[in-house]
């Protein structure tokens, strides 16, 4: 038998899986692991004082869910109301149903910050340095980790140097850390960027009593407008069963996603055509088809989706407008544009993205060796190229975030469960070098978050078990039937003789 002989005066705590993060990932790999490995203990780490993630975090006016909830909901767990997006405090309160319904709250860490993570080799787990909310380290053992932490810097968001920022008198925002009494009414708001954010923002706080709103965009977005109730799911839940009617919506949904995202490949210009149209039609010539026309093709980059066109119709009424330009420098009372116009603004939102950052920032070693996840693969899209006993939760570009965190959490299950009945600690999957790529796990997306995840994303890998397709139907099969002695994964088991004594690594 091995020990943590030399870990005894500073361990607090030792788990079985330690899961980084109390986000959609985090919830939804606990509860997997409660129905499916029972035998394993797990602890939740989180470094904010409430759980949903993102939908915690983020309190901007209209923040809501850009997928539909039939597919962003749980497998395990009905979505059951009949709008299709849903806003970020409903959102929360699903997960907060999950949180109950399998008794995780117990299991949930607030105020706790991973700051270091070193796998021991020598004993066979990881050594994590965990900050508590009385800012004391506290140093637990882990055998597996499972970071659930998104792919985003919670403490800053991506920030343009905007030349003369200094020179506005007005308030600045940034959507990621929105004041809390921020008061719009009567004013002039000018919103710096087109992505998904911005685009929830500008009914919102038109409908909220902004004086006027003004999108300023560098370049146009694809955006589809899509209902915000399903009346055939409202109608099948008459009918039949709660959960046969989402499984079927749930269906649906995703082989929709796939149709869309699969002419995008194959005939970019029909799809271009289709989209423009409907644009073109909500627009009814009030506003300029330049402001969405993309240069680019769809799914190149994320496509945006509005619910009932909302962000159509409030452009339609005068009471918001966009703007296709560049910033020239950023004034008293605005923003100077390379074209010459001045944009007027009491308020200045710049929602121009995320930063970047894997493993919430954990300073991550191996026998001491630092841990670079840029230079490493995903292995079957979820375990870290020649990293011991981690697993990483990264969600489909192309489709709900929580289909890859379903399927991911079940074959991990089936994983700890054949490491137990097999007897074995350790797995390892032996990464080949040829396999490595230029393009990171999220795929030829080129939106700039894209590009500046370049740096700290896990690469592709030319073949599988390597390449990430984000095609869940593809991705589902496979990890359901995924064999585990494919020669890719080495398995080890405990030593026998007493292991030697570790040395502590900060």
């Amino acid at each position: 038998m091995y020990s943590t002989k030399g870990y005894k005066k500073k361990m607090e705590k030792q788990v079985d899986i330690l899961i980084i993060g109390a986000g959609i990932s985090g919830i939804g790999i606990a509860a997997h692991l409660s129905k499916n490995s029972p035998q394993r203990s797990f602890e939740i780490i989180e470094r904010r004082e409430s759980f949903g993630g993102t939908w915690d975090l983020f309190k901007y006016p209209g923040i809501r869910s850009d997928s539909d909830m039939s597919t962003f909901g749980f497998n395990f767990k009905p979505w059951q109301k009949a709008n299709v997006l849903a806003d970020g405090p409903a959102i929360k309160g699903y997960v907060g149903e999950v949180i109950e319904e399998f008794k995780l709250k117990d299991k949930i860490h607030f105020k706790h910050r991973v700051r270091t993570a070193n796998y021991d080799s020598s004993i066979k787990k990881w050594v994590v340095e965990i900050e508590d909310e009385n800012q004391k380290m506290q140093t637990w053992i882990a055998n597996f980790i499972v970071g659930c932490t998104g792919y985003y810097n919670y403490d800053q968001g991506y920030q343009p140097d905007f030349p003369n920022k200094d020179a506005f008198k007005g308030e600045f925002v940034n959507p990621q850390f929105w004041p809390e009494n921020l008061d719009y009414t009567g004013k002039k708001v000018v919103i710096i960027g087109s992505g998904a954010t911005a685009i929830t923002l500008v009914p919102a706080m038109s409908k909220g009593g902004a004086e006027h709103v003004t999108m300023l965009q560098r370049s146009p977005t694809y955006i589809a407008s899509i209902p915000s109730i399903d009346f055939v799911y409202e109608k099948m839940r008459k009918v039949l069963p709660e959960d046969v009617s989402y499984k079927l919506t749930r269906a649906r949904n995703i082989g929709m996603q796939r149709g869309i995202y699969a002419i995008a490949q194959k005939q970019p210009k029909l799809l271009r055509k289709f989209l423009l149209k409907s644009i073109e039609m909500q627009l009814k010539g009030k506003v300029d088809m330049k402001h969405f026309t993309p240069a680019y093709n769809p799914w190149d980059q994320r496509l945006c989706v509005v619910p009932d066109g909302d962000l159509f119709k409030i452009l339609r009424s005068g009471k918001a407008s966009v703007e296709t330009d560049q910033i020239e420098k950023i004034t008293e009372t605005g923003i100077q544009l390379k074209s010459g116009k001045h944009l007027d603004a009491d308020i200045i939102v710049s929602a121009t993205g995320l930063e970047i950052q894997i493993l919430g920032g954990i300073k991550a070693t191996i026998d001491g060796k630092p841990l670079n996840t840029s230079k490493h693969m995903l292995y079957q899209g979820v375990m870290v190229s020649d990293v011991p006993n981690m697993a990483m939760i990264i969600g489909y570009i192309n489709a709900s975030w929580t289909l890859k965190v379903d399927i991911a959490a079940e074959y991990i299950c089936r994983l700890v469960n054949y490491m137990d009945k097999k007897g074995f600690d350790e797995v390892i999957p032996q990464g080949d070098a040829t396999e490595l790529m230029e393009d990171t796990v999220m795929g030829s997306l080129t939106s700039g978050y894209i590009a500046r995840a370049a740096d700290v994303m896990p690469k592709q890998g030319k073949h599988a078990p390597w390449k990430v397709t984000n095609n869940y139907l593809a991705d589902r099969k496979e990890l359901k039937n995924a064999k585990f002695e494919d020669g890719v994964l080495k398995f080890h088991k405990r030593e026998s003789q007493p292991a030697k004594k570790p040395k502590l690594v900060s």
